[in-house]
């Protein structure tokens, strides 16, 4: 074994050439498992992240869907128009069947349907031999009472200016007297009865009472009469007046405020396209139906030229007064519950159901007369399982605006 000059021997340096290599690999080989200790920890750490990331997406998620979405509207203030537009039919001013007054058969008529008359015009004409015939004797029973009134006129007279020469008793004037009062009675009675049949036969004539125009004629010549109006008598002609038409509508109690009496009025007719007619509301029922809860009103049109026909169907416009206070909204966002007709609204985040009143239905949208203001936000096609504090979103607002 050689010596070496450091004092090593050959053994001892083989020994140390050895290590060196051990000891200069040493260092890189802690720092390679530091950098996979690192990176797994770093794994780790993301793994870790990403799922709290994730559950906290997924929660997020849930509570979104937990909040239904919904879209809405802000009520339109006012109505599309500021009138009300009702059915209604005209109806003639004055409308009357006429009837006889007398028995007879008809001799003559003068006028058929759709003539216009005056008042006071000839009509028709009913041959009456019966009531001539009693006429003629009343007539000559009067002329028997007048004759036995002129005699007791005379006996009482002659019994007076005996009785004051003493030559008859005070008994027989009196009974003559009295006998002259009884004969005045029978010329009253009679004289009555004759002006009774002289009426009856001016009925043999009928007369146009007003003036207008004939609707009906239900008789002929020779045709037998009955007097009256009862269930055996046969109305003879009817008559109505057009100068004026009538039309009676039921006004919507929420509206009766517009039925004013004095106020004006427009109606509008299918076969008058574009035409409008002026009328004039002039009364009212004051009292409301308790069926229908409307107000029978009345509204009068002028018709000189005759144009308007009674029983013609026709629309009233009456024009509202600005103190009804009203909005608009899509048809779709009511709701018909037990407790009545509703809207839904989102008010902080939570949808609440509020009782309306409708007034008009426009079709898409109805006007809304009480329980809404301008500045609600009102649910548009709400759900029917929808109920008061439920929690809402409106849709294309963000998530983190809930309450």
């Amino acid at each position: 074994m050689t010596d070496d000059p450091t004092g090593e021997t050959e053994t001892e340096s083989k020994a140390r050439a050895a290590d060196e290599p051990r000891r200069s690999q040493s260092p890189v080989l802690f720092l390679a498992l530091g950098v996979l200790v690192g990176a797994l920890g770093l794994a780790l750490y993301s793994g870790i992240s990403a799922r709290s990331a994730a559950d906290a997406r997924v929660k997020r998620a849930t509570d979104e869907a937990d909040v239904a979405v919904v879209k809405v509207v802000s009520p339109t203030p006012g109505a599309p128009t500021q009138e009300i537009l009702l059915p209604g039919t005209t109806q003639a001013f004055t409308d009357a069947p006429i009837f006889a007054r007398t028995n007879g058969y008809v001799k003559s008529w003068y006028f058929d349907i759709g003539a216009h008359v005056k008042q006071g015009q000839l009509l028709a004409e009913i041959e009456t031999p019966e009531v001539d015939q009693q006429l003629e004797q009343a007539r000559a029973d009067l002329e028997t009472a007048r004759a036995n009134l002129r005699q007791a006129q005379i006996t009482a007279d002659r019994w007076r200016a005996l009785l004051e020469t003493d030559s008859v008793s005070k008994q027989e004037t009196d009974q003559a007297v009295s006998a002259l009062s009884a004969t005045k009675a029978t010329v009253d009675s009679n004289a009555a009865n004759v002006r009774r049949l002289e009426q009856l036969q001016g009925f043999e004539k009928i007369y146009a009472p007003f003036e207008g125009v004939i609707t009906a004629r239900n008789v002929d010549i020779g045709v037998l009469i009955n007097a009256g109006s009862n269930t055996s008598g046969r109305e003879l002609f009817h008559m109505t007046a057009i100068h004026t038409l009538r039309v009676f509508v039921a006004v919507p109690e929420v509206y009766s405020r517009a039925a004013r009496p004095g106020s004006t009025a427009t109606l509008t007719l299918d076969e008058f396209p574009g035409r409008l007619f002026k009328g004039a509301l002039v009364r009212n029922a004051n009292a409301i139906d308790l069926a229908s809860r409307t107000l029978l009103v009345e509204v009068d049109v002028d018709n000189p030229g005759g144009e308007l026909l009674p029983g013609a169907y026709v629309f009233v416009h009456l024009k509202l007064p600005e103190q009804i206070a009203s909005a608009t909204v899509p048809a779709n966002a009511l709701l018909f519950r037990a407790e009545g007709l509703q809207v839904a609204m989102v008010r902080d985040g939570r949808a609440q159901l509020v009782p309306v009143t409708i007034g008009r239905d426009y079709g898409t949208t109805v006007e809304i007369v009480a329980g809404l203001q301008p500045t609600d936000q009102v649910i548009v096609a709400p759900s029917d399982s929808l109920t008061s504090g439920t929690r809402v979103r409106i849709a294309g607002a963000p998530a983190g605006a809930l309450p």
